[in-house]
């Protein structure tokens, strides 16, 4: 993991794609501001875990023995 300190207004750049701005600290909460392309997901870690978990859920559920050669023609 690499570990920086910013100060309020300074950045970083990320893969020249995404640019994470400190904009206010307070009370030991720091809030960003994250300036990334439309095609990259960003979610909060518990967000992302909860969709993940919904994911994991939603597949178990399918039976794949339905889907056997759908939409494949055989020769």
């Amino acid at each position: 993991m690499l570990v920086l300190s910013r100060k309020e207004g300074e950045k970083i750049i990320i893969d020249d794609k995404i640019k994470v701005t400190v904009l206010e600290t307070e009370n030991g909460q720091v809030q960003l501001g994250i300036d990334a392309p439309k095609s990259i997901e960003i979610h909060r870690e518990e967000v992302y875990r909860r969709i993940e978990e919904e994911n994991m859920a939603a597949s178990s559920k399918v039976d794949l023995s339905k889907l056997s050669g759908f939409g494949l023609k055989e020769k």
